[in-house]
């Protein structure tokens, strides 16, 4: 499982010979010259939380790091997650590379986040873009909503149904979410709902085509 997509983590889902979403898939989409990377965070992402004031944050699924960077970028205190310890390399290599400031923000672990505690109400902020588990995604979206310390701030985005582009490179079912599903696993009566949106961005893809992907987007607040 990690935080991927095709366009911000530039992935493609596909069988690798294993199960999908297994760590050996993960560590093969980040091994090598030429493998996934994301040069830039995830916009809904920068969009949505250049508002709250640092604290600490979990990203789940960190992928090479994009999302870790921007936040620690902007005073967060980041414990990054990701399966593929290829991922979790790049991410500190890139880290480093950013200055001394930001890569010492940044706690880097290679984990599967349906087995590594997340621990209960630890964090100012838990986000997750893109993150795909073997199974469903109920489970872990479950333990990352129990991370967030009241207070705190829930923000995930997925792939959305009709995004053909994700689409077509899996069979998982539960790689598409929508951010009412995300809401309706969260107990009413201690979350506010920010966001729950379906939102399309344009990416181009290395030979230079432009693609329409479509996105799931939710934010919701611990009381």
């Amino acid at each position: 499982m990690n935080g991927s997509d095709t366009g911000g983590h530039a992935h493609h889902e596909h069988s690798c010979g294993g199960r999908e979403f297994d760590r050996h898939y993960w560590e093969q989409r980040y091994h090598g010259a030429g493998s996934a990377s994301a040069s830039e965070p995830n916009p809904h992402l920068t969009g949505e939380l250049a508002d709250l004031p640092p604290g600490t944050a979990l990203d789940a699924g960190c992928g090479d790091g994009a999302e870790a960077i921007w936040l620690a970028g902007r005073g967060w205190r980041v414990t990054a997650v990701d399966i593929a310890a290829a991922a979790v390399a790049r991410g500190r290599e890139k880290a480093d590379r950013a200055g001394h400031d930001i890569a010492e923000r940044i706690d880097w672990h290679a984990a599967d986040l349906t087995e590594w505690n997340a621990g209960v109400n630890r964090f100012d902020l838990v986000c997750a873009c893109y993150v795909h588990p073997v199974d469903s995604n109920d489970a872990l979206f479950e333990r990352l909503a129990a991370a967030v310390a009241p207070g705190g701030t829930l923000f995930i985005v997925g792939h959305a149904p009709g995004d053909h582009e994700s689409a077509a490179h899996t069979s998982a079912a539960h790689v598409h979410v929508t951010a009412t599903e995300i809401a309706a696993g969260l107990a009413p009566d201690r979350w506010d709902i920010q966001l729950v949106e379906g939102r399309t961005r344009s990416v181009v893809r290395s030979s230079g085509e432009s693609i329409t992907l479509r996105d799931s987007v939710f934010r919701a607040r611990k009381r």
